[in-house]
């Protein structure tokens, strides 16, 4: 028997049970849709929240409080009081650091701000004169921080797009006073519109000096984080063992497994989101193939009911010289089909949901979201749906090639 003829008489069966097909094909459909836009919306939010760190530049190391968290168990450690003024001071000599370019403690913390009759809760982020610099962040209006504002512990603060345009509309915000938890900040600058940069929207913050935020705003003595930019990124390892060393010998630690700081770089957070996003997009996956399962197994029940309704058809071509061979292939090739019928109609859907989904994130929601759709998803699409289709319809398959012709041509 002609493989060409397998394949006309399959397809054949299809169209002549257009209703019974489709239902047998939605478990196919409905996993393969969910499949391809799990894939594509996790391959969006990986780049998307990698394009957010590479904002920031390549050559920009974070240092945090606490022992690096490796579970649950020890989130606790985010909030350890352990990068102090001294650990500052120590990193900015150049004969315990070299190659740091700028380097500006951080604290922060969410509060209302308040103009006249105007409040927006935001970010109140504290930094020092470089804390601009390294987020890459210009200036539309005044001056930013100064060292001397740091010293002097100025109530001064320079002001993110957004919440000047939510205080100030369209009049000038420049030398205006602005409340935070009841003390009047002097506005000296109003930043340009930079958008989101590792996940921190530099356009809804307002940037005070540290020791402001410290002494009136927050009542502390330590730092939230220290961050640092080197001169190059061929330098990171080198400035990243510097700094390890510096903060040791501030804190009397001998052993590194005990360290109560630690230091990360882009390269490390660009790794860890594509290894999470990964895992996450597999997991996520795994899930929408149960659909597989339950439609594979409706397809199984299907062709095991068209063999026995066909099953004077099963006699009649075995007796016109139809092998076992020739029966088992037809109807593993009518299941075959089934599936990546279904396949291509879940790629579609998935492809066309994924592009809709993508297009409510970048224009509605605002978050920068680039449509995609790689290639291997799409093949790994139809090769499940062909693997589904074998798989679930070998059984029918066998079945109706084991069918004696005289027994058959007997059945009513």
């Amino acid at each position: 028997m002609k493989f060409s003829y397998i394949l006309k008489t399959a397809f054949w069966g299809f169209f002549a049970h257009k209703s019974r097909s489709f239902l047998t094909i939605l478990g196919i459909v409905i996993g393969i849709t969910s499949i391809i836009l799990i894939m594509s919306l996790g391959k969006g939010a990986q780049d998307l929240i990698l394009n957010q760190i590479r904002g920031m530049g390549s050559a920009i190391i974070d240092i945090n409080p606490g022992k690096e968290p490796e579970g649950l168990s020890d989130f606790a450690e985010i909030f350890s009081d352990s990068l102090k003024i001294k650990d500052y001071n120590a990193l900015q000599n150049p004969s315990n650091v070299t190659g740091i370019k700028r380097i500006s403690p951080a604290v922060s913390l969410n509060s209302s701000v308040i103009y006249q009759n105007e409040s927006k809760r935001t970010l109140i982020l504290g930094g020092n004169q470089d804390l601009f610099a390294i987020f890459d962040v210009q200036l539309i209006d005044g001056r930013f921080i100064t060292e001397q504002d740091v010293k002097q512990k100025a109530l001064v603060a320079v002001l993110g797009s957004t919440v000047r345009e939510k205080l100030f509309d369209s009049s000038d915000a420049l030398g205006e006073k602005i409340k935070i938890k009841n003390k009047n900040f002097r506005v000296i600058g109003v930043a340009k519109k930079k958008g989101t940069s590792s996940m921190l929207d530099l356009d809804d913050i307002v940037a005070i000096p540290y020791t402001t935020a410290q002494q009136y705003l927050l009542g502390i003595d330590h730092f939230h984080s220290i961050s640092v930019q080197a001169e190059s990124e061929e330098i990171i390892p080198r400035v990243v063992r510097d700094i390890e060393l510096t903060l040791r010998e501030q804190h009397n630690i001998t052993d590194p497994e005990k360290d109560d700081f630690h230091v990360t770089t882009q390269a490390d957070a660009m790794e860890t989101v594509g290894i999470v996003m990964v895992i996450l997009t597999l997991f996520l996956s795994a899930i929408a193939a149960i659909s597989l399962i339950v439609g594979g197994i409706g397809i199984m029940n299907i062709m095991l009911v068209s063999v026995v309704e066909r099953t004077k058809e099963i006699g009649l071509r075995k007796a016109i010289g139809a092998t076992d061979k020739n029966i088992l292939l037809q109807f593993l090739t009518e299941s075959v089909i089934l599936t990546c019928i279904g396949g291509v109609i879940g790629i579609a859907l998935g492809v066309g949901f994924a592009f809709l989904s993508s297009l409510i994130l970048s224009k509605v929601v605002s978050l920068g979201w680039v449509f995609t759709v790689s290639p291997n998803s799409i093949l790994l699409g139809l090769s499940v749906a062909g693997f589904v289709g074998i798989v679930f319809g070998i059984y029918p398959a066998w079945s109706a090639s084991q069918k004696s012709p005289i027994e058959a041509l007997r059945y009513e």
